[in-house]
């Protein structure tokens, strides 16, 4: 009888002692692929205006992953490259896609009309927001978000290029700042972050 119940005994606290290591594996904190910058004291919001001339805050998508985006429609590689990326992502998101809401912030407002900023954002989501205001607006949101940009010359006389930074930043659905995710991030990484804060990592 006392080996039976020893036996019982081990039995026992084999069984508990794998709940509990399955219970830590399914509490194991997530591993963000991009930067973690959550506290930072920058990037905490915007005041800008939509492609329909809507007045917009990050508190108007609240509830939402918020991913932002500066570039501007004349870029020749890396903001077409970076807009399919996460355009992928949402596509990978699924039904989630709809808890996030992807704004595109121009830093060339001088020939970012509303008009082709719409239909730009729009080519890759009918979903996707696009952000202007006037030149100051513009210059003071970059550096509130420690972007850098800068208008370089081109070849023609008139024509330019506008060097920028190049990177997602992302709000959880609090509106807090939680990621960088850097430019070359693939979008199957993108869209595991996004779900992540979705799901409230």
């Amino acid at each position: 009888m006392p080996k039976r119940f020893s036996a019982a005994r081990r039995s026992f606290v084999l069984a508990a002692s794998a709940s509990v290591l399955a219970l830590a594996a399914c509490s194991k904190p997530y591993a963000f692929h991009g930067v973690d910058i959550t506290g930072v004291p920058y990037a905490s919001g915007f005041d800008l205006t939509d492609f329909n001339g809507k007045q917009r805050t990050l508190s108007d998508f609240a509830g939402k992953v918020v991913v932002m985006y500066f570039g501007y429609t004349q870029c020749p590689d890396i903001c077409p490259a970076s807009m399919q990326v996460v355009a992928q992502a949402m596509d990978d998101l699924g039904d989630k896609a709809r808890d996030v809401q992807f704004l595109f912030v121009t830093v060339d407002p001088q020939r970012d009309t509303p008009e082709i900023l719409k239909s730009y954002v729009t080519h890759f989501n009918p979903t996707f927001l696009a952000l202007t205001g006037t030149p100051t607006q513009i210059e003071q949101t970059a550096k509130d978000f420690k972007v850098y940009y800068k208008k370089v010359p081109g070849k023609t006389p008139g024509s330019y290029t506008m060097d920028h930074t190049a990177g997602f930043y992302v709000f959880d659905p609090k509106g807090k700042i939680r990621l960088f995710e850097r430019e070359g991030v693939t979008a199957a990484d993108l869209a595991q972050d996004l779900k992540a804060l979705i799901d409230g990592h």
